[in-house]
Parts: structure tokens; sequence; C-alpha cells
């Protein structure tokens, strides 16, 4: 018997066919773009999460190649993606689950370590060989060799367009963004692209039952690592000790604490697009902030 949210019945006999008969679904809370939780079936245990198959085309199976870039990687857990489904009404992913535990003391560690060893995977060029999502929100990734012109076309302006074509934002927040722009140039470090995961703010980062860090929900792409670093510290800054061993494990620019605001204008301006409410005030607060 199904506790709680129930498993919509094309869901469900997706999981019946590839995963065995369904005994238990037990819903996870905290999500607010997909619908998901721990699904116990008679070949094992899951995680499953669904949403609208027209709405977010693609979504799960993007999400998939994210997580087997991030466990090429190595270095750090990500749990192994598994079946996708592409349904009329809905799609889904189903995923290892990985059971928590407490901390292990060399947590903070672990995390820097392995987001490291992540970091050290480059390519040729920022971007992605294709389009995926932050959140429910289509992240863009174009091919480009100049890190600030891609930084502003693929991340900050294509938000800002999507948030002016939805009244989130008038010629007032345009002009900052603007003036900012003329900036990027003299505030931003080039680096080599490489991989991040994207969407790394402390609801990503779970525990495993060993007390060791892994990654969840990625939107990964060529990017600059800094970015990683700055979500890390939207909603709350991680101990000091994970600063610390990753600058010892790969020392970061010179002022890159400096660069944290900027780069964190792309998460929340996704936040604008999705929720409104007062992210536009920060946005707003960190640009005034920058260009005056």
């Amino acid at each position: 018997m199904l506790s709680g949210m129930s498993i919509p019945s094309e869901i469900h006999v997706f999981c019946t066919e590839h995963l065995g008969q369904v005994l238990s679904f037990e819903p996870a809370s905290g999500g607010c773009i997909n619908n998901g939780g721990k699904l116990t079936t008679s070949q094992g245990t899951f995680f499953i999460k669904w949403n609208s198959a027209t709405l977010y085309p693609g979504m799960f199976a993007k999400e998939k190649i994210g997580l087997e870039l991030l466990r090429q990687a190595g270095g750090i857990t990500v749990p192994l993606p598994g079946e996708v489904y592409e349904g009329h009404e809905y799609s889904c992913i189903v995923m290892e689950y990985i059971e928590s535990g407490p901390r292990a003391r060399p947590y903070w560690q672990q995390l820097a370590e392995g987001l490291a060893s992540v970091h050290h995977v480059v390519s040729e060029t920022y971007g992605l060989d294709h389009d995926n999502y932050m959140g429910s929100v289509v992240q863009y990734n174009p091919a480009s060799h100049n890190w600030t012109d891609f930084f502003i076309n693929a991340r900050l302006e294509a938000q800002v367009k999507l948030a002016r074509d939805h009244g989130r934002m008038d010629t007032r927040h345009t002009r900052l963004f603007k003036a900012l722009y003329a900036k990027l140039d003299h505030i931003l470090i080039a680096e080599p692209p490489c991989l991040v995961h994207g969407d790394l703010w402390s609801g990503n980062i779970i525990i495993s039952e060993r007390g060791e860090p892994a990654l969840i929900d990625p939107a990964v792409s060529f990017a600059h690592r800094e970015i990683d670093i700055a979500m890390t510290q939207l909603f709350g800054s991680l101990p000091r000790e994970f600063y610390e061993v990753y600058n010892d494990v790969y020392p970061l620019a010179h002022g890159w604490q400096e660069r944290l605001d900027v780069y964190n204008l792309y998460p929340l301006l996704v936040h604008v697009n999705l929720f409104g409410g007062g992210y536009l005030g920060q946005v707003i607060h960190i640009l005034k902030g920058l260009v005056g």
C-alpha cells in the first residue's frame, strides 16, 4: 500500500514493468520542483522523481547525463542513475537510493576534495553539448571560448530576458545589468572551462549512510569553478574548514571572495523566474553594490 503522496498511475505502470512489484513509497520532503521519494519494490530500493513530460521535455534524461558526468569525475559520491521514462503526461527518473547517516568527522574535508576532483575535469570550451535545466528553468549551454561572454549571454542575460518577458523586471533593472556587463571584463578572472555541479546549494549536498558527502540534483556545464563555490554561500555558508581545504587542494585565484556575489546573480535570477517574491530585491541589492 502506498502512503502519503501517490505515484501517478502512468509512472506506477512503468515502475512495475521495469523495477518489479511496487511495495511502498515514502515521499521526500523539501522538494519544490519535482515530486519524488523512496520507492521500494520487489527488486530493491530506489529514489524516483517525476514531473510533467510536456512542461519540462527531456528534464530527466539531461539530469541523468549530469549525474553520469559527476560520477565519472570520481572523488565524491553521486547516486547511480537508472531508467528514465518519457510518457504522455509524466516523465521520471529512477536512481540509486542513498541512505542517510550522521556526518563523519572528515566530512567537510571530503566534500572539498571531492568537489576539487570534479573541477579538475576540463573542456576546450565553456558550455555543454546540450541545454539542460536549472531547477525547472532551461539552462542554455552554447559553446564559447570567452568566459565573460558566456556568463553574460548564457547565464545572466538569458534569465534577465525571461524575467522581463514575464513582467518580473522593467527597464530600471535592465539598465543596471547593462552597467554591470560593461564592468565584468575587469571583475571576472578567466580559467579553463571545468565541470561544475551548477546548483551547489546546501540542499543538494546530502550525507550518506557512511557519513560522507554526496551530490544530487546537478545543473552541470563546463564553466568557472567559482560559481560552485559561490552557491555554497548563497543560502548560508558552509564551515570555514571546507573553504580552507578546497584552497589547499586547488587554490582559487586571488580575490575570489569578492566575485561570489557576481556569480550568485545567476541562481538568484533563476529564483526570480521560478518564485518571484523577494529574490528580485536581493538581485538589485547586489547590482547596486557592484555598479553604484
